[in-house]
């Protein structure tokens, strides 16, 4: 069964909604904590998202790039705001669709359907899953995992991106700015022993699964791989 969030603080509407989308056989959970918004897309990983413009602490615009950092499933904006910038700010955001308030509720069933067969129905698109690899080291960045010898760590985003930009930039260095710049989460500020700890977390994944000082801090630059297992014939 397919899952649809639904990110509306006018609670009328979000029931309106709920109730006429469970008609057509989905699992629809409506979001009522709006300081958590992203704590509840992590615990539910909706297929779609139906998110308001207008909501309390921070926009629809603002929720809508996190969800981008961590998944590309529809976002299906619905909205009071008629204007034709809005609707630019939201696809520019990271939106796939608009509807505008007062609204059908067979049209919103219309734009989730279509939305729903564009990202895993016959409209999808068929990509194969990315894998770096460096010596038998494998990141999986969708999966947020990486693997060494049949072992395997979870990762978090942000121990991703680092890692990804790690292998990447392998063997050259990865410059401190271009990994703060991963780091960075518009509800914090950044700084330099921010960057520290999260090298450290990384750090102890490579152990997790047999890599030790594999990471190179090269000083005034920023980080580089030592693929020193790679003549190791144990």
């Amino acid at each position: 069964m397919q899952k649809i969030m639904i990110v509306e603080d006018d609670p009328k509407i979000a029931k309106h909604l709920k109730t006429h989308i469970e008609k057509y056989g989905y699992h629809v959970t409506c979001v009522t904590n709006f300081e958590k918004i992203m704590e509840e897309f992590n615990k539910i990983n909706p297929d779609l998202v139906l998110l308001d413009i207008n909501l309390p602490s921070f926009d629809g615009y603002y929720w809508c790039r996190q969800i981008r950092r961590v998944s590309v499933c529809p976002v299906i904006f619905i909205s009071a705001r008629i204007g034709e910038m809005d609707q630019v700010m939201a696809l520019e955001n990271g939106g796939d669709d608009y509807i505008t308030k007062p609204f059908s509720a067979e049209i919103v069933m219309a734009k989730i359907r279509s939305q729903l067969r564009r990202a895993y129905g016959e409209y999808a698109t068929r990509t194969e899953e990315r894998v770096l690899e460096i010596a038998g080291l494998k990141l999986y960045p969708e999966r947020m995992e990486m693997t060494f010898r049949s072992k395997t760590v979870s990762l978090s985003k942000k121990e991703t991106d680092m890692i990804e930009n790690l292998m990447e930039r392998y063997p050259r260095v990865a410059g401190r700015e271009d990994l703060l710049e991963k780091l960075w989460d518009s509800q914090d500020y950044v700084d330099e022993n921010t960057l520290n700890v999260n090298m450290t977390r990384v750090r102890k994944k490579f152990q997790e699964i047999g890599l030790h000082d594999v990471v190179e801090t090269v000083r005034g630059a920023g980080y580089r791989l030592k693929v020193s297992w790679k003549d190791d014939v144990h």
